[in-house]
């Protein structure tokens, strides 16, 4: 068969007669089709000599294999690779040819086996286990099943709930507990791992050992009745978190058919199943979000230099606000030592009281002990002055948005900071040149945009102007990296990618509410649509202040395109600010639940009294398609003069930058990637008749006139654009 994927497997036959074939394609041992196709001819040679007794499977370099080649679908769903027929990968090789060998065999798992490395080593008739190794079947938030039988062979190993637990969370566990489980038979530690697994292989041949078929134990699954019950009641939850993707349930179909009809006929299923959900479109988003979560460390001109990141030894941040202390919380928990600097006492204790609390809620969930804790705590020192900055490496500037304040910070820096030490700052909408405009060492600016809680969320918005050089960025990539965030690098503009993107999504919604639509309607839909929570309620949580803020960068960068309400202004002059006041669109009670708030209403009647903005019958009575059309759409166009203008250089970086830092849903692939499943000619019709209808604000940008009134995909390549990295 073709195939454009590569690696290999070797066998070598050892004296004592225990052949051990080793999976090789760098970095993880995935399974490509070249891999399992040299496996089961090596499988086929063992089987058919005579001094072979019995066989170990095993991977290079200290991993197992992280499983199935994703590339494959990808290659599948462009045609470029013929797809095998239903089964015969799981049934045909794993099944029929590995589990059913006259021959034991033992898996020996060291670093990983996850995905398809786990269903191979599942089939084996035995599994040796070094103590770190991660074992898992992470398929589904790939938007893909467990293909090679691990819907069967899972929970009759380990048991249904404990199966559906792994299967549908996607976590792995570790040996120890693999072990517990009944997943691994014995946990050896790495140098013993091979030879452990070749003795365990001649017992089995001396039946010294159990010979287990694991597709055909039936000790750990529960009665037929308890089954279904345990299955019924993951359906429902797998509805209620997940409402919007298909493939999960169909998943729990092809575990519940090999309960209920046996092994075999769930093997058919799981194979039916598998064909069908590389097809579905949730399926080909979170394929897409897959290759383009790795590829935004690539950046053209930048990382294809031969540069080398430089060895950040230490790091200052300036103002321990929420920001600043949660940037603090994801350095040092990466063991980057921190000099925290505040402005006087008081706020530099409670800076240092954030980051505290940030790592005793992981001591509470039992994800850190006591020890790390102390530990961690002590690379993080305060300070009130720029004297213990001489000999920091990068400093990242996290106070207010105020221009005046940070130019006069990024002045002093200067003075006091070493000539390689990195200027970065944690703005989230203002021109790091208007920032950087009184310091004369412009080419180690750069923008370090964290999103809110900063040890949480997984972006970082590399903001580069048309001075950083290029070491500087390879350094931050390098720092993202290890602070465990995904790194866009994205050019410098008001509000840089992400905000930019998505400042015209309030200001659409507050427009419909304004025209007559139900705040709390427009919520729901948006919920429903996949994002975390609606515009009103992303306005309560982040709180006012920061709302006016944004919007004020916005209205005066972008002003022929802002669209100007007065509906939170209002409520801020009420000392309504959000959740933090327990008043904003929502009211919320003593645990912080939200519910609606009748006395919204007068101030939407007098926002658009203010406005003069008339109620509108069509769109006070919007469907959700028209709901959702109506917010995104704008967010869009703004999305197509980002990647005009060269701010990003992909539009999978936009895709990326979007789910990461506002929670766009990842089934839908990202903002780009869900136009293009629209079709720009179709989004570029609808802004076009609500600009005639309603105003600039929804005005089509050139970009997406052209591209739309021809049909263009909106993410093809800008031809010649003149990049603003």
């Amino acid at each position: 068969m073709d195939s454009r994927t590569k690696g290999k497997t070797v066998m070598e036959v050892g004296g004592d007669g225990v052949a051990v074939i080793t999976l090789i394609n760098p970095p993880v041992n995935s399974l490509s089709f070249d891999v399992l196709y040299n496996l089961k001819s090596n499988y086929e040679e063992a089987l058919s000599r005579n001094d072979v007794k019995a066989i170990v499977i095993t991977g290079a370099k200290g991993r197992f294999s992280g499983g199935f080649d994703i590339s494959g679908f990808g290659e599948m769903q462009k045609g470029n690779v013929k797809e095998p027929k239903a089964g015969y990968i799981s049934i045909d090789i794993i099944t029929d040819l590995l589990e059913a060998a006259r021959k034991p065999s033992v898996a020996a798992i060291d670093g990983l086996a996850l995905g398809g490395g786990l269903e191979l080593a599942m089939a084996c008739h035995a599994r040796i286990s070094a103590p770190a190794a991660q074992l898992g079947l992470p398929e589904l938030q790939l938007g893909v099943i467990p293909g090679f039988g691990g819907t069967q062979r899972l929970p009759r190993l380990v048991g249904l709930t404990k199966a559906l637990e792994m299967i549908l969370t996607s976590k792995p566990v570790k040996a120890e507990e693999g072990h517990s489980l009944g997943l691994i038979d014995a946990v050896v530690p790495p140098a013993e791992l091979v030879t452990t697994a070749r003795r365990w292989a001649l017992d089995i041949v001396g039946r010294r050992k159990p010979w287990v078929s694991s597709v055909s134990k039936t000790d750990k699954l529960p009665p037929l009745g308890e089954a279904r019950e345990i299955l019924t009641f993951a359906k429902a939850q797998t509805l209620k978190r997940a409402p919007n993707m298909k493939h999960p349930l169909m998943c729990l179909d092809a575990i519940e058919v090999g309960i209920v009809s046996g092994p075999r006929a769930g093997l058919e299923k799981e194979a039916e199943v598998a064909s069908q959900v590389v097809k579905l479109d949730t399926t080909k988003g979170l394929i897409h979000v897959f290759f383009s979560q790795r590829g935004t460390a690539k950046v053209p001109g930048v990382t294809d230099r031969g540069l080398v990141p430089r060895k950040i030894k230490k790091v200052a941040i300036i103002g321990g606000g929420l920001m600043g202390s949660g940037i603090a919380t994801a350095l040092i928990l990466s063991n980057y030592p921190v000099i925290l600097k505040e402005v006087n006492e008081k706020f530099l204790e409670a800076g240092i009281g954030r980051v505290k609390a940030n790592l005793q809620s992981r001591v509470r969930k039992g994800s850190m002990s006591q020890e790390k804790f102390e530990k961690t705590m002590s690379l993080l020192k305060g300070s009130l002055d720029y004297e213990s900055f001489r000999d920091v490496d990068m400093v990242i500037e996290a106070v207010i948005e105020n221009i005046s304040l940070k130019q006069q910070i990024f002045a002093d820096l200067e003075k006091y900071c070493p000539q390689h030490c990195i200027l970065a700052s944690n703005t989230s909408t203002i021109d790091l040149n208007k920032i950087g405009e009184r310091t004369k060492s412009q080419d180690r600016i750069v923008g370090a945009h964290f999103f809110s809680p900063a040890h949480i969320m997984p972006l970082l918005e590399i903001v580069r102007t048309n001075h950083t050089s290029a070491q500087v960025i390879v350094d931050l990539l390098d720092v993202g990296k290890k602070i465990k965030k995904t790194p866009v690098v994205v050019g410098n503009c008001t509000g840089f990618a992400v905000n930019r993107m998505f400042f015209p999504y309030t200001q659409a919604a507050m427009f419909l509410v304004e025209c007559g639509a139900d705040p709390y309607l427009i919520d729901r839909a948006i919920s429903k649509f996949g994002m975390p929570m609606g515009p009103f309620r992303l306005c309560d949580l982040v709180g006012f202040g920061v709302a006016i803020a944004t919007a004020t960068q916005f209205i005066e960068n972008f002003s022929e395109r802002t669209y100007k309400s007065m509906i939170i202004p209002l409520m801020q002059e009420d000392k309504r600010a959000g959740e933090a006041t327990r008043k904003g669109f929502y009211l919320y009670d003593d645990k912080r639940k939200a519910k609606p708030d009748p006395e919204l209403k007068k101030y939407i009647e007098k926002a658009r009294s203010i406005s003069g903005v008339k109620l509108d019958p069509k769109l006070a009575n919007l469907s959700e398609k028209d709901i959702i059309e109506m917010t995104f759409f704008p967010v869009v166009n703004e999305a197509c003069r980002v990647f005009a203008e060269g701010i990003a250089v992909k539009a999978a970086d936009l895709d990326i930058a979007g789910i990461m830092g506002m929670g766009f849903p990842p089934y839908r692939g990202g903002i780009m990637f869900w136009a293009d499943s629209i079709g720009s000619k179709y989004i570029y019709s609808r802004l076009d008749e609500w600009s005639k209808a309603y105003g600039e604000f929804f005005k089509p940008c050139a970009f997406l006139a052209e591209r739309g009134s021809k049909g263009v995909p909106l993410s093809a390549p800008v031809k010649q654009a003149s990049s603003r990295l």
